[in-house]
């Protein structure tokens, strides 16, 4: 039996913001609302898939929106737990148990919030294993659940219960809404039983979150290297190795918040045995797609995630800036993201990129050990 405590949402947060894909939110501001909810509220517990009911009611929570608004536009802390109750009332049934939407960046650490504060417990799974900028990108809808109803809050008071006839429309009915709460909304949504639950999330998640997390902490205190760490914990997974693509300095950052999304890309000029080569990175609220020298390396499903060249820790979009000095790494994602109607809904061509999904695996990659 695992328990979530105030001591583990640092290590969640570092992991979280691994697979976040350099997007999903500030994983930071989200510790810190975890961390006060476990304190006045005490330990959450940690289920897993097969420990839930099949009739249990299950609500995945998150926040929806441009990340970056989320960090100018700071949120009260109840939002999620708000969205919780409206759509128990609107459903006329308590909820069992939390699920996050994702499992990068904030998106991993609100549902604490809402499982402390609703004192529920949290299912170790999600819908996306890692962060995607779109409603319908989730494991629950390319599997056949509905994601109406669905409720969304501000943090100005306002609830808001829609309702669409198909998950795409939803989607749409969402952004039009977030972008009229400024850009930044919290959600509950796609709630499903235990059964569909197990047969839609990809299980394990946030554990995996909470151990990357801990190997980079267990590096930054000088125990091990942490791309070594990275790698290990990443092939003891569901998910494959994670491997060296790129390392450089950060030469040009473009973002732009657009219908609801930060829009963008990241350009690095190579250094080290990289001297010479040029990677872009394409950006929607995540990393889409990394090229070096024209060449596409690796693209959505699988993660892209930016971390500091000399300290290893991971870096947001968000915080990238002119001359920051990173390693650009590649993991591979589970095989249930790589089906043939998982890429329909989160392969390039939904993103409108001009390319085939090639499965990242370690021999597309380079692995130089140490940073």
């Amino acid at each position: 039996m695992l328990w979530l405590n105030e001591g583990d949402m640092p290590a969640l947060a570092l992991g979280a913001s691994i697979l976040g894909a350099g997007g999903g939110g500030d994983p930071s501001l989200g510790r810190i609302m975890a961390c006060r909810a476990l304190e006045r509220r005490g330990p959450v517990r940690l289920l897993s898939p097969h420990e839930v009911p099949d009739d249990a009611l299950i609500v995945p929570v998150g926040v929806i929106g441009a990340p970056v608004v989320m960090s100018e536009k700071l949120p009260v802390g109840d939002e999620v737990v708000r969205a919780v109750s409206a759509l128990e009332e609107h459903l006329g049934r308590r909820a069992a148990a939390i699920m996050p939407i994702e499992c990068g960046g904030v998106n991993a650490l609100l549902p604490v919030v809402a499982a402390a504060e609703k004192r529920l417990p949290l299912i170790d799974a999600d819908g996306m294993g890692r962060a995607f900028p779109e409603l319908q990108m989730v494991s629950y809808h390319i599997y056949g659940l509905r994601g109406s109803p669905c409720v969304l809050c501000d943090e100005r008071g306002a609830t808001v219960l829609l309702e669409a006839p198909d998950n795409l429309a939803l989607e749409r009915l969402v952004r039009d809404q977030v972008v009229r709460m400024g850009g930044v909304g919290y959600a509950a949504v796609y709630s499903m039983s235990g059964a569909d639950m197990k047969e839609t999330a990809l299980p394990g998640t946030l554990s995996l979150a909470l151990r990357l997390g801990r190997a980079v902490e267990g590096a930054l205190a000088g125990k091990c290297d942490v791309l070594t760490a990275l790698r290990e914990v990443t092939a003891n997974s569901t998910y494959g190795p994670a491997v060296v693509l790129f390392r450089g300095k950060v030469v040009e950052v473009t973002r732009t918040v657009v219908d609801g999304f930060s829009r963008g890309r990241v350009v690095l000029e190579g250094v080290r045995q990289y001297q010479g080569k040029t990677c872009e990175v394409t950006v929607q609220n995540e990393n889409l797609m990394a090229q070096v020298d024209g060449c596409t390396v690796v693209t959505v499903p699988d993660i892209i995630a930016l971390v500091d060249m000399d300290s290893g820790f991971p870096l947001t979009n968000d915080e990238l800036r002119y001359g920051y000095r990173v390693t650009v790494l590649g993991i591979p994602t589970p095989e249930m993201t790589r089906t043939p109607q998982a890429l329909e809904v989160w392969g390039p061509r939904a993103f409108g990129l001009d390319e085939p999904y090639v499965p990242l695996e370690p021999a597309r990659g380079g692995w130089e050990g140490a940073l």
